[in-house]
């Protein structure tokens, strides 16, 4: 409660400040709508319909490109850790392709997909998928030899060794690296909807192109807003808990 009371606080402050520079005109008003401008149109907008549908548009390509990622990411990355032949090639190629900004993926997706769905799937599942190679590579290859040494005393087995040794003590490096999935995976959905016009249901990434075409910056911001505020819910609700259940289960907590 304490940390949510500051967290309050602080952004008060920042509505604060904003209201203050947008009354001294330090920016046109063009550039920095008022805060009361940005509220009416995220109410307008919710009125209407439209964030909530364009909210569920991204919601689903994200989490559909996502588990997809996470799925095609940990047997890789499993294999990337447990042969150097896998290591030196798929390790390699994930190391490389992860540091590539999302955006250059689209050009890719649009040659091979056209507009359509399916090109923003493969963005944002380009965007996941490294990052949980390298993460699942890492933390298998972080569990301590003890872990397994003690699991082959007792008779522990081939499948029943990874899966019930080796997975579960590498787990608190696969879920840093699902969280960073989902951060990178945000952003290949949203710069592949500002490229990709479909006509099978506008994003907020759409909404934030149109805005930006019609110089609408309340618009913008709001959208940007919304997009924090996803973000910002998503790891308390799922991470956050995740993680802090995982310091505790293994004594890594503070």
């Amino acid at each position: 409660m304490k940390r949510l009371g500051l967290a309050i606080l602080f952004f008060a402050f920042l509505v604060a400040l904003w209201e203050w520079a947008f009354r001294a005109r330090i920016w046109s008003p063009v550039l920095l709508p008022a805060p009361e401008q940005v509220a009416q149109y995220l109410k307008n907008a919710a009125e209407d319909g439209t964030l909530f549908h364009a909210t569920l548009i991204t919601m689903r390509r994200l989490l559909t490109g996502y588990l997809i990622g996470i799925i095609g990411g940990l047997p890789l990355g499993l294999l990337t850790a447990r042969w150097k032949i896998f290591h030196d090639t798929i390790g390699t190629m994930a190391l490389g392709l992860q540091t590539l900004p999302s955006v250059c993926w689209v050009p890719l997706a649009l040659l091979w997909f056209g507009q359509s769905e399916a090109a923003m799937l493969f963005v944002v599942v380009m965007g996941t998928l490294w990052s949980v190679v390298i993460a699942t590579d890492t933390g298998v290859r972080n569990v301590p030899p003890i872990y397994r040494r003690a699991a082959l005393t007792m008779g522990s087995k081939r499948l029943h060794m990874w899966f019930r040794v080796i997975l579960p003590a590498a787990l608190p490096f696969i879920v840093s690296g699902m969280k960073q999935g989902w951060a990178f995976a945000w952003r290949s959905l949203m710069a592949a909807e500002i490229f990709v016009t479909i006509l099978t249901g506008f994003g907020l990434g759409q909404l934030l192109h149109y805005g930006r075409e019609l110089s609408a910056m309340d618009q913008v911001i709001a959208i940007m807003l919304v997009i924090v505020v996803i973000g910002l819910l998503a790891d308390k609700i799922f991470f956050s808990p995740i993680e802090s259940f995982l310091h505790r289960r293994w004594g890594t907590s503070p």
